[in-house]
């Protein structure tokens, strides 16, 4: 397969180009496109053999729930049984943004998008490119991380390219995302609202506007992306610091290794910078990159549940 790699303007975004990608997602094709958190593997939400190639392409486990992405929060009536007051409320206060709410789905829903649950994970994004794309395609666009299944997210075009050039059909290339960590995930289906995913929209964010809400619930099967798999990961081994104490024995327990330390001046710079970093580490051939820990706290549990699942460490974050 040649992919068609088309650059548009992520501030004023040209109709015409995105007319040609719409048209290959009509068409049941692949596009990856930018969001603000990372960019996304779209197929035609409602289309299973779409749907199909999109698990194929990035050799993505077969129960790993999709997010289907709108444009329009009228949308989502067709893909739900029922939107909850408090799923209204949500939408009206972070919609369009880096919230993915699960719903109890509609049998319009293809049971491949959502890995034979009853629930669907849908969200709105906040770009422009992506917005004007759902509207050109008609159709809700599900989108998993246009990644190869497990490697660092793609937060800009060249890291798409790098994994899936060739395996899909059209790489928008709309420069650098915004955010650089995937969308909050919030599951409405329980009686207790449940962060399945932490992102940008935090628990206290929430809270101010629905009311109590549970984090890190577990279940038999993940309801949405991110919940049950290492994701996020470099070849190079992620260690992640927790004590500045810790690091002298790390470096001395890694002799010979080439080894990178990343620093960051903020939560959201790491946000940003973190899987750049990661890919750029594997392309300058490191063996170790070794992590200050954030506190978990706001922001930072998006940061830390990341880092964590790059390391691929359980109950452990450091020495």
């Amino acid at each position: 397969m040649d992919t068609k790699i088309i650059k548009i303007n992520p501030k004023n975004p040209e109709i015409s180009k995105i007319e040609i990608a719409s048209k290959i997602l009509k068409k049941g094709g692949l596009v990856a496109f930018p969001t603000e958190t990372v960019y996304g593997l779209g197929a035609n939400g409602l289309n299973k053999i779409a749907v199909k190639k999109s698990f194929v392409a990035k050799g993505r486990p077969q129960d790993n729930p999709l997010i289907l992405h709108v444009s329009d929060i009228n949308q989502v009536n067709s893909l739900v049984k029922d939107i909850p007051d408090k799923a209204k409320t949500l939408m009206d206060k972070f919609w369009p943004g880096p919230l993915t709410i699960i719903f109890k789905k509609s049998k319009l829903v293809p049971d491949i998008v959502t890995c034979g649950l009853d629930s669907v994970a849908i969200r709105m994004p906040k770009n422009k490119i992506a917005l004007e794309l759902i509207n050109s395609s008609g159709c809700p666009i599900s989108a998993p991380s246009a990644n190869l299944s497990g490697k660092p997210s793609p937060t800009n075009a060249a890291h798409v390219i790098d994994d899936l050039k060739n395996k899909i059909d059209v790489i928008i290339d709309g420069g650098q995302v915004e955010i650089g960590i995937e969308s909050t995930v919030l599951d409405l289906t329980q009686k207790i609202p449940s962060i399945s995913r932490p992102g940008k929209i935090t628990k206290e964010n929430l809270e101010k506007v629905i009311g109590d809400i549970k984090e890190n619930v577990k279940s038999k099967k993940p309801r949405s992306p991110g919940m049950k798999y290492k994701h996020y990961s470099p070849n190079a081994e992620v260690i992640i610091i927790n004590e500045e104490e810790d690091l002298k024995k790390i470096l001395d327990d890694h002799l010979g290794k080439k080894i990178k330390i990343l620093d960051y001046s903020n939560e959201i710079d790491m946000a940003s910078r973190l899987f750049k970093d990661f890919r750029d580490c594997d392309n300058k051939k490191y063996d170790v990159i070794l992590v200050r820990s954030v506190k978990e706290k706001n922001f930072g549990c998006a940061i830390m549940n990341r880092l964590r699942k790059a390391s691929c460490i359980k109950n452990k974050e450091s020495i």
